[in-house]
């Protein structure tokens, strides 16, 4: 049995992930904030506090997937210096005291794997981006940084989505015109589902990908590599 951690596991992609883990009878424990969950392998987390624990989980754990994560675009002179320091608080330095935390644990796993989300927006430059961008592009750092340390025993990946249909992304997608232009950005020419980030998050996980460590997986439709 192969124990997981998903932090922010009760919506969009983490809920997916949550989802796809427990079809392959593994034990998955999660996290909420924002969104209430009462299931008993829930536990609520807030990765903004100076301290975080991690009481609930057992002495082992297999792999780890840090899901929470901003999208807040606006014209750069219009977001305050604060407002940077709040989301890579979140996204950043959140990832940061959760792995660090658990790291004792990931050790005692054979073949342990974590999991980190980036954006299509960090290699390919979008107008409104910098926000999200500069937290993200932090984060492909630290992937590749801590591949690098923790190689053999301990894998580190991210995933850089395009786009994709989840409650982060409702403000982007909160009508049929509006889908259908995104849509059209796409190579495929559909938005991405949150089923189709975290198959690639559970594959990432497993067995199968145990000699990937260090990438950016681009998950986005062909938008990073193909001209339309």
């Amino acid at each position: 049995m192969r124990n997981y951690l998903i932090v922010g596991g009760s919506s969009g992609i983490g809920k997916s992930v949550v989802e796809k883990l427990s079809d392959e009878n593994s034990r998955v424990f999660s996290t909420y904030n924002n969104t209430v969950i009462s299931e008993k392998n829930y536990s609520y987390l807030d990765v903004t506090e100076s301290e975080i624990n991690f009481d609930f989980l057992p002495e082992k754990l297999d792999g780890i997937v840090y899901c929470p994560g901003s999208i807040n675009l606006k014209p750069f002179n219009r977001i305050k210096p604060e407002e940077f320091a709040a989301d890579y608080n979140l996204q950043v330095l959140g990832a940061i005291k959760t792995i660090q935390n658990v790291l004792p644990k990931l050790k005692k796993s054979e073949n342990a794997s974590i999991v980190l989300f980036s954006t299509v927006a960090v290699q390919n430059g979008f107008n409104f981006h910098s926000q999200v961008s500069a937290s993200k592009g932090a984060i492909e750092g630290l992937t590749k940084a801590l591949a690098a340390e923790f190689s053999p025993s301990i894998r580190v990946n991210a995933i850089a989505p395009s786009l994709t249909d989840t409650p982060l992304a409702e403000k982007l997608l909160n009508s049929e015109a509006k889908k259908e232009a995104n849509a059209q950005r796409h190579p495929l020419k559909k938005i991405g589902s949150a089923s189709d980030i975290a198959e690639m998050a559970v594959f990432l996980l497993s067995e199968k990908s145990k000699w990937i460590t260090g990438q950016i997986m681009k998950v986005d439709g062909g938008m990073s590599t193909i001209i339309s």
